[in-house]
């Protein structure tokens, strides 16, 4: 693992793109022909400025062993992350058609529940619900797209956790940051190569950590995202006693996550029917919170309790709300 600071020096023409506060994102497309921000939830063009491919992929080469990993025609895929919570995404030819990629997701400061009120991501009424579901123990499910600020969001509302509670957070990479006294936090490992005369290391998935979880007597269970297999196991330690997970999945809509959720179980090839699977989502998730773009700005656009699941109509029942806001202030980031 490495900081943003030392690898500044391996990407001099885009230095000042990094070190832009207002930009949260860097992208370099084509061999570095090409290079985009984010920029307060949009994406712009950078104009009048290239990289060389040859650089480009000496700097990523280097950034790798920086954060000590590896890159190469062999093992042509990147994903890091920096100590200070960066993450860092390459990707070498073939895979990457018109070459090298690079992509350097910088951390922001993490936003309280206040904070994202006070810049409009969401409504004092919506954060006084969420609260209230951290409170009473419910299971919450928050669903968007890439980068809307699911796991902001996520990171604000477990805050709110009482500190007597002991956590387990589980999660692909790192990211979330929590400053409670009785915190778990485990990480996924991919497979890793043999080295010299070492063995190769055999994956560590996030399915295998939620079930090593339960043996650690965990109030709440958070789960950085759900997105394959691990639903299963989730489904199963909400459904045997663990209130109050926080979780996020990719969809969008509250109503697709859910069937989201059902194709992420069905991966695990356990053999239950649709139907069992929808009545253990029913039982299992009680509030899903999604987040959507609105102007070019992220914010919680839609809040729905989960009733259950009817076994005649084969339907989830929910009570959502789609939610107006004014002209956004800020965004999530």
């Amino acid at each position: 693992m490495s900081s943003l600071d030392r690898i500044l020096p391996f990407l001099k023409p885009i230095e000042d793109l990094l070190c832009d506060p207002t930009i949260t994102e860097v992208m370099v497309n084509d061999g570095g022909r090409r290079i985009f921000v984010e920029r307060d939830g949009t994406i712009e063009a950078v104009q009048d400025r290239t990289l060389e491919t040859r650089n480009l992929t000496v700097a990523i080469k280097n950034i790798a062993r920086a954060c000590g990993d590896e890159i190469s025609d062999a093992q042509p895929l990147l994903d890091a992350r920096l100590e200070d919570g960066s993450r860092v995404a390459a990707m070498f030819p073939p895979c990457a058609v018109a070459g090298p990629v690079l992509t350097i997701r910088k951390f922001t400061r993490r936003y309280s529940l206040d904070d994202l009120v006070a810049v409009g991501s969401l409504t004092a009424e919506t954060a006084t619900e969420l609260t209230g579901a951290i409170a009473t123990e419910q299971n919450v499910l928050f669903s968007g797209g890439t980068g809307t600020g699911k796991t902001t969001l996520l990171n604000a509302l477990a805050a709110h956790i009482p500190d007597h509670d002991r956590i387990v957070l589980i999660e692909e990479t790192a990211e979330i940051h929590l400053n409670k006294p009785n915190v778990v936090r485990l990480e996924a490992r991919r497979a890793q190569p043999a080295l010299g005369q070492e063995a190769p290391l055999p994956p560590v998935t996030i399915a295998d950590l939620l079930r090593a979880a339960l043996r650690h007597r965990p109030d709440r269970i958070l789960v950085g995202e759900v997105r394959g297999a691990e639903a299963f196991d989730l489904l199963q330690a909400l459904n045997t006693g663990h209130l109050g997970s926080l979780s996020t999945i990719h969809a969008n809509s509250a109503e697709q996550a859910l069937t989201r959720l059902v194709h992420c179980v069905l991966t695990a090839n356990v053999g239950l029917p649709h139907r069992s699977i929808r009545e253990a989502i029913g039982l299992a998730i009680h509030l899903v919170v999604h987040i959507g773009r609105m102007g070019g700005h992220r914010r919680v656009t839609q809040v729905a309790a989960l009733r259950g699941y009817d076994v005649q109509s084969d339907r989830f029942l929910l009570e959502s709300r789609l939610l107006e806001h004014p002209v956004p202030q800020g965004a999530l980031s």
